[in-house]
């Protein structure tokens, strides 16, 4: 099957910005097998900051790939910006993530040959898109590197080369971006920065943002929290609070059962 289902009609785009129904990822077999995600179910509306937090192999970071589309699960549906992504060949997945998804990592993931200007565009490069290059330089202004297009990321600090990767997420103008740790390897100040870019992408642009994260002060950041443990959704916080954040997560083991 290569071809899209759109749940929604004509060019509006969805309400719901992401859907899971009943999703199941398995890694290994037989007696090594492990269950990564369990039956998972979950709606984000539109224009939201979600963050996903859980103990180590919870899960997280396989709910964020299959919800991104680099991941297949073994079953359930997956539907992003009213489009489902189950069963759909890998030529289009991949237009699909080009076009309507951006990411960003904890490593950053930039080219090292490549200025920040060139690493910025180059999602629209590979999508075959227009380059629209005073549109990468207001971009880059706008996450404070107006003074740096011609830098390479050996020349940039860890806080400066996230800038970068928020950059390059948006100049595609995504409906959903993807963060995993994305200030994982940052001090307090530059992850400070990159959390109200992503607040930003939400409350300026419209973007979806869902972030993975173990850090309660950065899942603070977000609009609400949901939680994971052995692969199942294990409660969800709105409005979150550092302390409330830690709190629950100090107690996940205890409602593994709760619904979101």
């Amino acid at each position: 099957m290569t071809m899209f289902r759109r749940k929604d009609t004509g060019s509006a785009p969805s309400a719901e910005a992401l859907r899971l129904v009943k999703v199941t990822r398995t890694y290994g077999s037989d007696g090594s097998a492990v269950t990564a995600l369990d039956g998972v179910s979950l709606s984000l509306a539109r224009g939201t900051f979600t963050a996903v937090m859980g103990p180590s192999g919870s899960g997280k970071s396989t709910l964020l790939q299959c919800a991104a589309g680099l991941d297949r699960p073994d079953s359930g549906i997956v539907r992003v910006d009213g489009t489902e992504l189950t069963g759909v060949g890998e030529a289009a997945l991949t237009r699909f993530r080009r076009g309507r998804v951006g990411f960003v990592f904890q490593q950053y993931n930039l080219l090292p040959t490549l200025t920040v200007a060139q690493n910025t565009i180059l999602p629209l490069k590979l999508a075959g898109r227009r380059v629209d290059r005073k549109r990468a330089r207001e971009t880059l202004t706008a996450v404070g590197l107006g003074d740096r297009l011609g830098h390479r990321p050996d020349q940039l600090s860890g806080g400066q080369r996230q800038r970068v990767a928020i950059a390059r997420a948006l100049i595609t103008e995504p409906r959903v971006i993807f963060a995993d740790e994305p200030t994982g390897a940052l001090d307090t100040r530059s992850a400070r920065e990159v959390l109200r870019l992503l607040q930003e992408a939400v409350r300026v642009h419209g973007r979806t943002v869902v972030m993975v994260t173990h850090d309660p002060v950065a899942a603070s950041y977000a609009d609400a929290v949901v939680f994971l443990a052995d692969g199942r959704l294990a409660g969800e916080l709105r409005g979150p609070t550092v302390d409330a954040v830690a709190e629950r997560l100090a107690h996940l083991g205890d409602d593994v059962t709760a619904g979101v």
